[in-house]
């Protein structure tokens, strides 16, 4: 037993795939248990807890209908559009700012002042600037996301050892070959972790993003459903949100592996 314990529970010790995945599905089916002794057994309300079986037909019915897929078609284009344009602003001033002061001291202060803003505060003037279509909710999904991206990557950037710059430079290393056979290899790793990370925060703002004169996405869809209190709808429209930010997540982990094989997979 002890040997069994030592095994599983020693810090930073790899377990065996099978055991990782049996330990992943356990937990799942536990929830999926409590959830329905809550629900079938009218220990919670039906208006607070709906039943599985509820939001299964809830899932059926707009499958057939074609709503479910309009609404995460919808969301996905307006999550991985505002995500994609962040990201590619982000990596490159991030490492930028993280690796030249003078380029810390130019946009550090603005980004610093920017990130501490609620976005929600913003949607008022980004209706009035922009309008109400699509466009409105990429920026409210980019400027949630730009701006942390900005300083989390400048963080990475930033801790890359000032050793492995200075035995380049002893090698014969010019600073442009430095900067990017060096600096941004050994970046992004914590480039793509931050990136990885960054992209669930983007989801989260989509009902933010479609909090105002919003017709269609999975935002809208909860929004909606909590109008008329269809607590299926709203778990639905919640479950999906979950299984695309996991399925995006797995993405972003297979995409590490095989962009950065020097880098340890964590």
């Amino acid at each position: 037993m002890a040997s069994f314990l030592d095994a599983y529970t020693a810090p930073k010790k790899d377990i065996p795939r099978r055991a990782y995945l049996t330990v992943s599905t356990l937990v799942g089916v536990m929830i999926v248990v409590v959830w329905c002794a809550l629900s079938y057994g009218e220990l919670v309300r039906g208006d607070f807890l709906p039943t599985p079986g509820a939001v299964v037909g809830a899932a059926i019915s707009g499958a057939g209908d074609g709503s479910l897929q309009e609404n995460t078609l919808v969301s996905v284009i307006e999550i991985m559009s505002g995500f994609i344009i962040a990201s590619i602003l982000s990596v490159p001033l991030g490492i930028l700012m993280g690796s030249f002061k003078v380029v810390e001291a130019a946009i550090e202060p603005v980004t610093n002042f920017v990130r501490y803003l609620p976005v929600s505060a913003l949607i008022p003037l980004l209706i009035l600037w922009i309008g109400i279509g699509i466009e409105e909710k990429i920026t409210v999904i980019f400027i949630g996301t730009f701006f942390q991206q900005l300083i989390l990557i400048a963080d990475v950037s930033r801790g890359v050892s000032k050793d492995l710059l200075d035995v380049s430079y002893t090698l014969g290393a010019t600073r442009r070959t430095v900067v990017w056979r060096v600096l941004i290899p050994a970046t992004m790793p914590g480039v793509m972790d931050t990136l990885r990370i960054t992209l669930g925060w983007a989801w989260t703002y989509l009902v933010v993003a479609e909090l105002v004169a919003a017709n269609k996405g999975l935002g809208y869809f909860i929004l909606n459903s909590m109008r008329g209190l269809f607590t299926d709808q709203i778990f639905l429209g919640i479950i999906v949100i979950g299984l695309l930010g996991l399925l995006t997540d797995q993405a972003f982990k297979l995409l590490r592996n095989r962009m950065l094989p020097w880098a340890t997979a964590t």
